[in-house]
């Protein structure tokens, strides 16, 4: 339940109350500042609670916008202020220093909100109205300004990012709107969509592990369903202002989960064919990931860096100000409603086989052109990066026990952090294609103190945002590696759901810090080993184990890691603490 205090002497006429109304809000009214005050001390500390001007005209939606968005916890527009608990007692503040100010005097609820002592989010209103009228003909200019604008067609507008891929911008986003106000206007929550994206996801994945053309045919149909459902469920939620940690934390970790649940649904329908693709799919969900921990990695390095834009920078930005190049730049790196139409149609017209062998090549391709870029901006900006970027990149590395030992050591640095993993990576990678049983044990020991080292000291560097990538590569590619050379059925397999739980473990981490929650407990991460931990595991059980033997301990290592991981996120992301994550930015 929510309160607003309207305060001032009533307008004749006006919808202002039916409108707060309409929002939710319990009205109350205040004459003066001093009534304002009492009204507001007898309100329920745990309600959100609105100031607003008895002379306010404006839209419906600039009053939502400004008054029930519940993600910040004080916001203001012109002529109204809202607090959520979070926000009461600056509130009160401001409100007494206005009454002893005022005497007994009107209460300016533009003066209050100038007068609060803490952060106040703003919205933009774009052409929406909300204004104080100071006399009748400003009133009514401010109410034919009203009219002039439709604020249904503003907020249906709104409810789209404004910055999304070629694929969903002109082919779903155009009606997907018009599904979150029907979905809006019956009850449903985006939690309740996003859930039901993932199910269809689901069913469309079991579909193409029937293996048949006309599984095949529907699964492509019903992914496209899933992502019509993942971009309704974000559109929904801004249309109605409906944000939460919980839907947050859904929407961030289902659509990792539904690509690659379609990816398993892909190889078990090849098998039934007769070809065995898990390699492939391994392979393209190791991508993937990768790429991902490429962008998570920069962003998080320059997230509060300081410096002059890079010429490389500013060549990008002049070709964003040509139109044709926008779309053409957004949809060379496949982001994820252009990589799902292409999956699709494959999947639907060709083999499970070169749906992967596409997707790799694509995916290469984008990943290759952006890492580029981002390189090529690092090396060309002078950026001071400060301590919290540094601990940022030292999470996403996730070092477990052996590394952090290493890392403790008194000695001098040997290196940059990034030429040391560089060259542990190196290590591993010739010991797993040495054909010596023994030899990718000690190359993956001697990964682990090169990792050590890596982070021994803060990771500062033009290009050290690149270790948590290597680190994520090599991971993932030794059980890749190692499963394929068991030459066992159900290896690969085991491995793709052991690099699921990983990636889940490493995907979860990037959404607390984004959240400014920091990294997972440390003793999750000493519990699962920690990346070259888990790494040097993998190799001495290929080492000691039969095939068949290390599949079966592959299987295991997901089941535990995978257990121990959901278990400690899900009760995170459900806690009162979790913070409110929300991706408008880059298309994943």
């Amino acid at each position: 339940m929510s309160t607003a205090i309207v305060t001032g002497q009533p307008v004749p006429g006006s919808p202002l109350e039916s409108d707060l109304r309409a929002l939710g809000f319990e009205v109350l009214t205040a004459f003066d500042a001093a009534d304002t005050g009492n009204l507001l001390a007898a309100v329920p500390a745990d309600r959100r609670v609105a100031v607003v001007d008895a002379r306010f005209v404006g839209h419906l939606h600039a009053l939502r916008l400004g008054l029930t968005d519940p993600r910040f916890p004080l916001a203001a527009i012109p002529g109204a202020v809202t607090a959520q608990p979070a926000g009461r007692q600056a509130l009160s503040r401001a409100l007494a220093r206005e009454a002893s100010a005022g005497g007994g005097t009107d209460l300016a609820v533009d003066g209050l909100v100038t007068a609060l002592d803490a952060d106040v989010h703003r919205p933009e209103l774009g052409s929406l109205v909300a204004a104080v009228p100071a006399d009748p003909q400003a009133r009514n200019e401010a109410r034919q300004a009203v009219a002039a604008v439709d604020d249904e067609a503003v907020r249906l507008k709104s409810a789209v990012k404004s910055r999304d891929g070629f694929f969903t911008t002109f082919f779903i986003s155009p009606y997907s709107r018009y599904i979150a106000r029907w979905c809006a206007r019956r009850g449903l929550t985006p939690n309740q969509v996003t859930t039901a994206s993932l199910l269809t996801a689901l069913i469309a994945a079991s579909c193409a592990a029937t293996g048949t053309r006309a599984g095949f045919v529907a699964a492509g149909v019903l992914l496209i369903c899933s992502f019509v459902l993942d971009c309704t469920d974000g559109q929904l939620a801004r249309y109605s202002l409906q944000y939460s940690t919980l839907g947050a934390w859904l929407d961030a970790t289902f659509d990792r989960a539904k690509e690659y649940a379609y990816y398993a649904g892909l190889a078990l329908g090849a098998a039934r064919g007769g070809d065995d693709v898990w390699a492939l799919a391994l392979g393209a969900m190791i991508l993937q990931t990768c790429r991902h921990v490429v962008d998570f990695s920069f962003n998080e390095a320059n997230h509060d860096a300081t410096a002059n834009t890079s010429p490389t920078a500013a060549l990008s930005d002049k070709l964003d100000s040509v139109g044709w190049t926008v779309w053409v730049r957004r949809m060379i790196v496949l982001p994820i409603g252009e990589r799902w139409a292409l999956i699709a149609v494959l999947t639907a017209a060709t083999t499970p086989r070169i749906t992967f062998y596409v997707l790799l090549i694509g995916c290469a391709f984008a990943a290759t052109y952006t890492t580029a870029g981002r390189v090529l901006r690092s090396l060309t900006r002078k950026a001071r990066r400060t301590d919290r970027a540094a601990q940022a990149l030292a999470d996403l590395a996730d070092n477990g026990p052996l590394a952090g030992f290493v890392s403790r050591t008194r000695r001098a640095p040997l290196g940059s952090p990034l030429l040391l993993a560089l060259a542990g990576v190196a290590v591993l990678t010739v010991s797993l294609f040495s054909g010596v049983t023994w030899a990718p044990v000690a190359g993956a020991f001697l990964y682990a103190v090169a990792s050590g080292r890596a982070l021994a000291a803060p990771l500062k560097g033009a290009l050290d945002w690149l270790v948590p990538p290597l680190f994520r590569a090599a991971e993932y590619g030794t059980v890749l590696v190692l499963a394929s050379k068991a030459g066992v059925n159900g290896a690969l397999p085991a491995a793709f759901g052991l690099v699921a739980a990983v990636a889940y473990h490493h995907y979860d981490t990037v959404y607390r810090i984004r959240g400014n929650a920091g990294a997972p407990p440390a003793w999750l991460v000493r519990a699962i080993g920690g990346q070259e931990g888990r790494t040097l595991v993998v190799t001495v059980l290929a080492a000691l184990l039969t095939a068949a033997q290390f599949k079966a301990a592959l299987t295991v290592l997901a089941v535990a890691v995978a257990g121990l991981v959901l278990v400690e996120s899900i009760r995170f992301w459900v806690s009162a603490g979790a913070p409110a994550v929300h991706d408008e930015g880059e298309p994943a």
